[in-house]
Parts: structure tokens; C-alpha cells; sequence
């Protein structure tokens, strides 16, 4: 790959301005191509980064030349099209969470990517923040001991708008694909996928999950509590408790840059390891690795483990009887 590496977005809404902002603070990355439906769109958003090629169309976008990588910023109903679509361009792609509305469409983008030998990478962005990278040498180094149980959540209230993203259900709507996802993702990276899962929702008024509590069971009985909500704010915290103490990450646990250790017998230690910008530079910066390694995935965020989430996430959906329009 050449020493800068050029990106591309596709969309432009709110998360597709958090992921240009990250990327100013990467000297090796170049934003040269936006792609909305909308030409005025477009146009605003490249003023606004400073964007030389501005697309009306996703489909110009994916057929620009000069574009290395593709970060796919759409709702998530369309998170498969629009992947497939770059794909099939035979360009890179990191695809925003949660990376499709089911399994099954997270399985074909894999294998879609994989027989080609094109790169694909979910961006859960909070495991790339550094205190994420910490917690994770943590736990391998059985700083905690055993770990044994863990508690998260991610919830926050929104006003009720039927005809909003968040609760529209042809839009993939409800908690648990907006911000359930973090934590569900997170219980993957300190457990691996679960072998129970127990869960309550409420569905509101537009039949999306407002609010929910989830138990997920694993092989030697470790156990992960979460709770999710768009209709309620939640305390936004996770402590990881192990046969020798527990960690606590402080809120917004999301996007974390303090936590508190607590070792059996000895004084709380806090620690803070903090981020620069926004936090959104740090996927881009793995996903340019790979590509520069000639990796086709990411070692912190495999595919295996985004189809194992999805599987989980959908097996939650099974269980309180909603499904997507597009599903039935």
C-alpha cells in the first residue's frame, strides 16, 4: 500500500462526521472521496473536511479510482447492501456496528469478501481505544484472577419519534442494535460467545426494544449481566470481576479513559489512560495496518467473532419475537 492510504465514506450522517474527525489525526490516512444520495449532502459534508471528491451517488463513490478503503457509515438495515456494494467494487471495507441486521447477512458480506481476498473489518470502535488494549493484557495476564462475572450497560433516553432511526423498525430500530451491541460485544471479548442466553424486553409503541435486561451463560459458568435502553438513561458502567478482584471502568464505559483496579487485599488503584480526538482514529489506524500487512481481518475484531455476536444478538431478537421487517 502506498504511505498514505486513501479513504472514502459512504453516507454522511452523524457517525460518518465522527469517523472524518478521527481521521485528521492519522498523518498516514487521506479523506478524498465522500458518497451520498444526495449531491447537496455531499457537497456539505466534503466542505466541511475538505474533501476534493464529492459523489451523488454510492455507486460513484465505490467506482472512484482513487480510493483504497470504504468506511460504510449507513443505517443498519443497509449495512449489507452497501458493503456488498463496495465489495463487488473490489474495495477494503470497515462496515459500522452492528455490522448487518442478522447472521446471515453478516455471513455472506464474510464469505462475499473472503472469496475475492478483500479486506472487511466491523467497526466496533471502542476496542481499539487504548484503555481497551490495557484491559485486555489485564486479563490475559490473569491480572484479576479467574474472571467470573461481568456487568454492563449502555442506555440513554431519547424522545419518542416513530419516525426516527431509532425507532423505526424497517431501520433496524431499538436498543439493541445501537448500543446493546457494545456491551454484547464486549462479554464476547472477555468470554467468548455464550452457551445460555436469558432476556426480558420491553417493545414500545413502534415495536422496537426500548429497553431491555440480558443474561448470557458460558461454558464454565461465567456469567455476563447487561442491560440496554433508549428510553431510559443507564449508569453507562462495567466491572469485570474475577477470583482475585474486579476492575471497574468508569462511565462512559464506551469510550473509556479511567478505570479503578481492586486486588483482593490491597488498596484501589485507578488508572488512566486517555485517548486522543474523538477515538474513532484507532479503527482506522488497525484496519490501514492490515491493509499495509496484507491481512484480509483484523486480529482484535475477527470476522468469527462479528458472525458469533450477530448469531448472539439474533438469538436475543428469537426469544422476545421481534423481527425486522426485511426478516419476515
Amino acid at each position: 500500500m502506498p504511505q498514505k492510504i486513501q479513504w472514502g465514506i459512504l453516507s454522511t450522517g452523524a457517525i460518518a462526521h465522527k469517523f472524518a474527525t478521527g481521521l485528521s489525526f492519522l498523518s498516514d490516512a487521506e479523506l478524498v472521496a465522500v458518497g451520498s444520495r444526495d449531491a447537496k449532502r455531499a457537497n456539505q459534508f466534503a466542505d466541511s473536511f475538505d474533501i476534493p471528491k464529492r459523489h451523488a451517488s454510492y455507486e460513484s463513490l465505490v467506482a472512484d479510482p482513487s480510493v483504497d478503503i470504504i468506511y460504510v457509515a449507513t443505517p443498519h438495515s443497509f449495512h449489507h447492501e452497501n458493503t456488498q456494494l463496495c465489495l463487488q467494487s473490489r474495495k477494503a471495507v470497515i462496515c459500522e456496528k452492528p455490522f448487518a441486521i442478522n447472521a446471515n447477512q453478516a455471513t455472506r458480506m464474510i464469505e462475499f469478501a473472503q472469496a475475492e481476498n478483500l479486506f472487511l473489518m466491523e467497526a466496533m470502535w471502542t476496542r481499539y481505544l487504548p484503555l481497551m488494549v490495557e484491559l485486555r493484557t489485564m486479563l490475559a495476564e490473569d491480572l484479576i484472577g479467574e474472571v467470573r462475572m461481568l456487568t454492563a450497560d449502555f442506555g440513554f433516553r431519547a424522545e419518542l419519534n416513530p419516525e426516527g432511526r431509532l425507532f423505526t423498525p424497517k431501520l433496524g430500530g431499538g436498543a439493541l442494535l445501537d448500543v446493546g451491541v457494545y456491551i454484547v460485544s464486549l462479554s464476547s471479548m472477555v468470554f467468548g460467545p455464550p452457551t445460555q442466553i436469558v432476556s426480558l424486553a420491553h417493545l414500545g409503541e413502534t415495536e422496537v426494544d426500548e429497553q431491555a435486561g440480558i443474561v448470557l451463560g458460558h461454558s464454565h459458568g461465567q456469567l455476563a449481566i447487561l442491560h440496554t435502553a433508549i428510553r431510559t438513561d443507564t449508569p453507562q458502567e462495567t466491572i469485570i470481576m474475577g477470583t482475585q478482584g474486579k476492575i471497574r471502568i468508569h462511565s462512559p464505559w464506551w469510550i473509556p479513559n479511567k478505570m479503578t483496579v481492586e486486588l483482593s487485599g490491597k488498596p484501589a488503584k485507578t488508572i488512566e489512560i486517555p485517548y486522543e480526538g474523538n477515538g474513532y482514529h484507532y479503527e482506522a489506524s488497525e484496519a490501514m495496518d492490515c491493509l499495509r500487512s496484507n491481512k484480509l481481518e483484523s486480529d482484535i475484531m475477527p470476522l468469527s467473532e462479528t458472525v458469533s455476536i450477530m448469531q448472539t444478538l439474533d438469538q436475543i431478537r428469537d426469544q422476545w419475537g421481534l423481527k425486522y421487517p426485511a426478516e419476515k
